[in-house]
């Protein structure tokens, strides 16, 4: 977080009083009481009952001390703010794809917002954006270098470029295009990047020097699907949680720092890794890692991997958008005809449905949960809005939209993006039906895309800033509302 955006949540911490509260280790469950005096560099300072201060990695604590301290930076760093608030992973701090803005545009001008640059040399593929400290990270491969790169937000002027593999196109393209698919994660000054052919890569976030690398396929025994690893790394206090797949450990919890194995999930051997993100989640008191495979939604401990629960799943093909988790309940959905469904733990650890039905039938775009409706692109129904909790369809918009995008929200509205043609719209986020606020194409467009592929990395807005890709171009433009 920028010195200005700590300043603002003090001042926010000081206006509010607040008092000790307890702070519970996600680990070990041992909850303490103190007063949060700060948080930088990924680390929570507290101060004891009894005046010690004290830091702990924030992703060290539990799901609910994570979002209480989100909510506290969101009032803290309005939109416009240098640098804004941090997005250090795919979907965010949360995992909701739902940014922590709120003083946004909420109506875009006929030739949409202001450009304010453009990057050229991310390189072919479809990652998306970490943004830290005022920094973009992404991944990209130039030629046959498989790499990562850091960007200035406010100049758009690249940091530094470090090549972690190399990107020869075989058993992965498909035809669909080469080029890295996941975005890298950043915790504790330290960036995480995985490439298409099972590239594990850590490096130094500020000069980019690479400090290790693993392979999924090599070191795990690891399967990819037919277009390559897309998943993107998790951390977890000071682990690194990868699903490598395969018929040896379909999940692994690597020590972040060195890259040493803590342990591997040997029961839960799923074959194709399939292309899903893997979700933390508290459930029943007990932490623990949540994954969508093809056959499979499933429940490990964080301590040792071991299956707490497994709900299966009809997945066709390729099972990608990422599941969303809220309680004791877990929404997943796949494309090619699978549909989606409502999984319920109950207290004993039994998964039951809640619903299942083929509303939403969401290839790859990804779904956001704002309320209690969920909205996303649904294969041949445009994009649709759907009741959480009975799994019905609200509404669906299908004349302005291909049948296929990303969607990503904040400030209360829908950024939509079309895969096709890079249009991207503005829409409010709301059950009562759909209501347009603005839309534009994305450009400059790539001319060295695949013919077969799209546009599909997801769009961010975060610090007032929207980012939009297409290949090597990265472009950003001003949303704030100020």
């Amino acid at each position: 977080m920028k010195p200005t955006a700590l300043l603002l949540l003090l001042s926010c911490l000081l206006c509010a009083n607040l008092s000790a509260r307890p702070w519970k280790q996600a680990s070990s469950g041992k909850v303490i009481e103190a007063e949060l005096l700060k948080v930088e560099g990924g680390k929570v300072h507290l101060r004891l009952a009894d005046g010690r201060v004290g830091q702990v990695e924030l992703l060290s604590l539990s799901l609910d001390d994570q979002q209480y301290i989100s909510s506290l930076e969101s009032k803290a760093a309005p939109a416009g703010s240098e640098g804004g608030a941090d997005w250090p992973n795919f979907r965010g701090p949360n995992g909701d794809d739902i940014s922590p803005d709120t003083d946004l545009l909420d109506k875009w001008p006929d030739d949409g917002p202001a450009k304010l640059w453009v990057y050229e040399e991310a390189g072919l593929g479809y990652s998306g954006f970490a943004v830290v400290g005022g920094k973009l990270f992404t991944l990209g491969s130039r030629e046959e270098d498989l790499m990562v790169m850091c960007i200035d937000v406010a100049s758009g002027e690249e940091l530094w470029a470090t090549t972690i593999g190399t990107d020869d196109e075989s058993g992965y393209n498909a035809g669909w295009g080469k080029g890295p698919r996941s975005t890298p994660t950043i915790s504790n000054g330290l960036v995480f990047a995985t490439g298409p052919k099972g590239t594990v890569a850590c490096l130094n976030a500020e000069s980019g020097s690479k400090l290790w690398t693993k392979d999924l396929v090599s070191d795990f025994g690891g399967k990819a699907g037919g277009w390559g690893f897309a998943a993107s790394p998790l951390i977890d206090g000071e682990n690194l949680i990868l699903a490598p797949g395969g018929d040896e450990a379909g999940m692994v919890c690597l020590k972040m720092a060195t890259g040493a194995t803590v342990w591997t999930a040997d029961d839960l051997k799923p074959g194709k890794a399939e292309y899903a993100t893997i979700q933390v989640a508290e459930i029943n008191g007990q932490r623990q890692y949540i994954r969508l495979f093809q056959s499979e939604l499933v429940g490990v401990s964080v301590e040792d991997g071991s299956i707490i629960w497994s709900s299966p799943w009809e997945g066709k093909t390729a099972v990608i958008p990422t599941p969303i988790v809220v309680g004791n309940q877990i929404y997943i959905t796949s494309g090619y005809g699978a549909g989606c469904k409502l999984v319920e733990i109950d207290g004993d650890n039994n998964p039951k449905d809640v619903w299942v039905n083929k509303e939403m039938k969401n290839h790859h775009g990804g779904v956001v949960k704002v309320g209690d409706h969920l909205y996303g692109f649904s294969d041949g129904a445009g994009l649709i809005c759907q009741d959480w909790a009975t799994g019905e369809m609200v509404w669906n918009e299908k004349e302005r939209f291909t049948t296929k995008g990303s969607v990503h929200v904040a400030g209360g509205n829908m950024y939509a993006l079309n895969e096709d043609d890079g249009t991207l719209t503005l829409a409010a986020a709301k059950p009562d039906g759909f209501e347009m606020k603005g839309r534009f194409e994305l450009d400059p467009q790539s001319p060295n895309r695949n013919p077969k592929g799209k546009i599909w990395t997801h769009p961010l807005v975060i610090g007032g800033k929207l980012f939009l890709r297409d290949q090597e171009y990265i472009v950003c433009y001003d949303v704030s509302g100020k």
